[in-house]
Order: C-alpha cells, then structure tokens, then sequence
C-alpha cells in the first residue's frame, strides 16, 4: 500500500480507506459498488433512481403513467426504493463478505427521506452507511441511526459542518462514519460552492480540509474519524503529504471519475469512448442544474446549447420606463413587452436566425429558442414527474401544493430525463455527462495506455500503488 496509508476501521470492519464516489442516476450500481468492496475499499451504490430488473435481467424502463405530477412522483419514489434494494442486494452478493457497501443520495431529490427509510428498511444489514450531499442534510443522522448504519455527510466547507453538528449531528455521534470533504472546483457532478465563493477562484483544499477538521476537533470528534478527500483525487502521490498527517488526522481518499472507466462500470460504451478523449478544460463548472447548485460535466453539445440559450437573453418590463422605451414586435404574442433599442435589434436578428419564440423567466427576461425547441422544454416542463425536492426548470415541490410559486425556468432542463437517457445509450453529445475536473488524466495516464481498460480490482490495486 502507497506510503503511510492505512486501513480505517468502519462499521467494525477493516477497509481500504478508498471509497467508490455514487454517481447517479445509475452511473455507480451494483457491478462496480459490488466489485470495489469486494476489492476491500467502499463501494456506493447510487441510490438516485437506480435500476431494477425484470426476472430476465433486463433493466426496468421507468415509465410514468400517472396524470399529475404529484400521481408521477409517487411513482418515482417507488422507482427509486425498488431500484436501490435489487442494486444493493447484488451488490452485497458480489463482495462476498469483503468491503462494505454504502449507499449514496442527494438531500435535494424528491422525497429524498421518504427513498432512505424505504431502502433501509428492506436492506438491513447488508447497508454500511449513507453518504449524503447536494444541500444540508440535517436529518440524516436521525435517519442513519434508527437503522443502525453510518452516515457520511458530504460537506465543502468546515462552516457547513458546523451547521450540520450543532443542530443534529451530535445528538447522533456515534454513528458518525466519515465526513466528506467535497473540493466544489474540482469534484464532477453537483457540489457546494456558496454565494460566498468565487466559481472562477479555485481554493486550495489543504486548508480547507485543516478547517474542518479543527472544527471537528471542536465537537470532540476523534482524529480517528477519517475525513474523505473527494474531488480531484487521481494520484495518491499527490496526496503524500495529507497521509499519516497530525494537523488532518485520519485521512480517505474518494473516487467519483476514476471508476467510470472500468469493465464493470455500468455506463454505455460511447461514454466510456468519450473519457479517454478529454483535454484539461473540457469539464465545465455551470449553475444550469434545475437544482440550483452549480455542477461540472463534459462541455459538449448539450451544455454549449444550454448557454447559447441563456445568451439570446434580454430584459423587459410590461410598460414602458428607463431605458425601456420600445416595444418587442417578435417572439412574443401581445405589445406589453417593452425592452431597450440595442435588445430590440439582437432580439430581431435572432428571430431572422429562427429563434422565433421568445420564453419568459423568473427574472423578468425572455430567452429567445426555435419554435421546435420551444415545444421540448414546454413538453418536458409538463411531464414532470418530481425527481428534485424543488425544481426550477419546472416548479415543482415535493411539500405543500406541490409548486415553487415561482414561474418555470427555460433556462435549465429535465436532469432526470436527461440522465435517464445517457446512463441507457442516449447520445453523448446531447445528454448531462458529469465528471470531474481530472477527467484529462484518462488521456495522460500511461495505465490507460493503448485503450487498457481495468477491471475494479485492477484499478484499487494501482491507486494503492501511488499511481
């Protein structure tokens, strides 16, 4: 094992301090969680809507049928507590008694507590523990304990969670596994940057990381409590110096985008071709998840669309005042649109481009799209089945009358159906594709030489090996 990495004790058994990071929806199921604790580390299951199987082994379409949203999100639930049960029943059976196996959630999901009860519930002892991230889970460690499993509270900051431990955790500290720390510059998927923080200023993670664990040390949490490292985590060499280091304590370390590049990696062939194609920069960090959070993900097609689309933006206001003096004769139906004479002119070259339809906002703006594309969003909006505890592309709500109060956003899209669509075979270039930051390193990295692609075991044996 690399230089002064050490096994951690976790849930009373000795575990390669190397996590599997759950990236749903269906990104990390039961063959590759499965394979990586039965190489002795920490797999995780995506418990985001994953898959189940028909009695032949074919993968179950999730196909709404109910007439509302609120009939479709129960659905759904039932989808996504299904679906976690069969991955996490296979998974356990391919680690054969190696490892452990944790289960991965977004707080921010729809029906997010509603999914961990019902999955728990019908996994007993074959779950390690929870990670959790993507909003402030508070009540994770309350749900984590009445299943007498782990919960690992994914964090970016040592602000976060102090939050967390005040107002819940410590009330539940035994069954405190691990805190991640999630680098938000660098991990893929959804993270947590703050208002406070500056999406083009990355910060180094050291002192962060050094942060949180004072804080921790605060709440008399032991140093033997490890703190996963999550995002831009490729080589442990460059990590030497946070192992077997007294100013963090017991260190982990989490691999969300190492893993999609493995034979037992559910993802679809064309998406495994992609990842050994990225050059450094090709993963952007966007704020255009329905979510809210910002998020990174290959810079294809679709996210270039998505911008091109908040681009062809202006300003209006339904009478005329300011600077908005003339009226907007395209696009729209009706004459109270008022905008400036410099939007006036790009708002009427956009529609000679066949931008035709121009889309109104939350902020008080209209997006100008394709009279073709104008009729997707609508039709995605309406289809809405919940996936999110709030939604801005469509609304949605998973409490009280089941709406934001907010008008639906043109500007975002439907991530669950975009996500559905990629993990089963989807295009490529006109889907969501996370992945973090490093994702370069598949291009450079001589192990991935002459299109090698490793098993799990193949991949865990290496990183223990500093590279």
């Amino acid at each position: 094992m690399f230089q002064g990495l050490q096994s951690i004790n976790y849930g009373g058994r000795e575990v390669l301090p190397l996590i599997e990071g759950g990236k749903g929806v269906a990104a990390s199921n039961h063959m590759s969680s499965g394979a990586w604790a039965a190489a002795g580390g920490i797999g995780t299951v995506s418990a985001v809507n994953a898959d189940s199987y028909d009695e032949n082994g074919r993968v179950i379409p999730q196909i709404f049928h109910g007439n509302t949203r609120k009939e479709r999100h129960e659905e759904l639930i039932q989808y996504a507590i299904d679906g976690a049960v069969d991955q996490v029943r296979r998974a356990f059976e391919i680690a054969s008694g190696r490892g452990a196996i944790n289960i991965n959630v977004l707080w921010e999901m729809g029906g997010a507590q509603r999914v961990l009860h019902g999955v728990l519930e019908k996994t007993k002892g074959l779950v390690s523990g929870v990670t959790c991230g993507a909003g402030m889970p508070y009540k994770l460690s309350e749900i984590a304990a009445q299943y007498n499993v782990s919960y690992l509270p994914i964090v970016s900051s040592a602000r976060a969670f102090r939050a967390l431990w005040k107002r819940a955790y410590s009330k539940a500290a035994e069954w405190l596994g691990a805190v991640v720390y999630e680098d938000p510059w660098k991990a893929g998927g959804h993270n947590g940057l703050s208002n406070a923080e500056d999406p083009e200023e990355p910060e180094d993670p050291y002192p962060r990381v050094k942060a949180l664990r004072e804080t921790m040390r605060e709440g008399g949490i032991s140093d033997d409590l490890p703190i996963v490292m999550a995002g831009g985590v490729w080589y442990l060499r460059d990590w030497a110096d946070w192992i077997d280091n007294p100013e963090l304590g017991q260190v982990a370390f989490q691999y969300g985008t190492r893993p999609l590049l493995t034979q037992e990696s559910p993802i679809p062939q064309a998406w495994k071709d992609t990842l050994p194609t990225l050059d450094e920069g090709d993963i952007l960090l966007h704020k255009f998840s329905p979510t809210g959070f910002y998020s990174s993900a290959v810079y294809n097609d679709f996210l270039q669309n998505l911008e091109a689309r908040s681009e062809r933006q202006i300003a209006f206001s339904r009478e005329a005042a300011g600077d908005h003096q003339y009226q907007l004769d395209v696009g729209v139906k009706g004459k109270n649109f008022w905008v400036t004479r410099g939007d006036l002119l790009r708002a009427r070259e956009w529609d000679a481009l066949g931008f035709r339809t121009a889309l109104k906002t939350p902020d008080n703006t209209l997006v100008f799209v394709s009279p073709q594309e104008a009729a997707f969003i609508r039709k995605d909006q309406a289809d809405c089945m919940g996936c999110l505890s709030q939604c801005q592309f469509s609304s949605w709500k998973d409490k009280d009358n089941n709406t934001t109060g907010r008008l639906a956003d043109p500007r975002s899209f439907c991530i669950q159906k975009s996500l559905q669509d990629i993990v089963h075979g989807g295009p490529t270039d006109h889907n969501l594709m996370f992945a973090g930051h490093n994702a370069f390193n598949f291009k450079k990295d001589p192990f991935y030489s002459n299109g090698f692609v490793p098993t799990v075991q193949q991949l865990v044996d290496r990183i223990q090996t500093g590279d």
